[in-house]
């Protein structure tokens, strides 16, 4: 059976497609593009899920949304075993803390910083305390990445796949130079013939 994705361009869905093309798994993709002017998603897009949501997958007449729920239902039903620690190792718990660092703690100065550079000099008296939050969770993401590249474990997890949205706008906003094992991670997954396969199936993808 046939995965479908609901694909948003320039999303968080992107590194679905990846995971996908690395778990050679069969998939079609539904496209979705952004407004040209708002940036928000079509209003189409509230056909496939009530909030407009995308990543959202179909699977034989099942449909999972969320991008942790997703990374984590690919790995465990289509052949991704190996990229999920040993649910009885502490490596697994570090993917637990990984897969919801990279939804909630740094998404969060993620959206405020995305959000907040469109509002001009009407976000001014925001920006430092999200400048400020941002470079945090950015230091704490180098920090505690290794020096092979990786989140959890000495291999290519799960728990990159979900980071890797975040790092990509980490190097995007200028903090390569603060966090130059992070701007590898980044370069290292464009690297990959799964990541580009990816991107040429899924469509123009930021500034890569």
């Amino acid at each position: 059976m046939t995965i479908t994705v609901h694909h948003l361009n320039n999303s968080r869905s992107q590194r679905i497609l990846w995971l996908l093309e690395e778990l050679g798994a069969d998939y079609e993709i539904e496209h979705y593009q952004r407004d040209a002017e708002s940036n928000l998603a079509p209003p189409e897009l509230k056909n496939a899920h009530p909030l407009g949501k995308s990543p959202l997958i179909e699977d034989d007449g099942l449909r999972v949304a969320e991008s942790g729920a997703i990374i984590q239902y690919l790995c465990e039903r289509h052949g991704g075993e190996n990229w999920l620690p040993d649910p009885k190792s502490e490596d697994h718990v570090r993917h637990l803390e990984w897969m919801q660092f990279g939804e909630s703690s740094f998404f969060v100065p993620v959206m405020l910083k995305i959000y907040a550079g469109r509002l001009g000099d009407a976000a001014t008296p925001l920006m430092p305390r999200v400048d400020e939050q941002f470079e945090a969770h950015v230091k704490f993401a180098e920090d505690n990445i290794s020096d092979d590249l990786h989140f959890v474990g000495n291999d290519w997890s799960a728990a990159d796949v979900m980071m890797s949205f975040p790092a990509e706008i980490a190097v995007m906003q200028g903090y390569g130079e603060k966090a130059p094992k992070l701007a590898k991670f980044v370069e290292a997954i464009h690297a990959r013939p799964a990541w580009q396969r990816a991107r040429e199936r899924g469509g123009p993808y930021f500034i890569w």
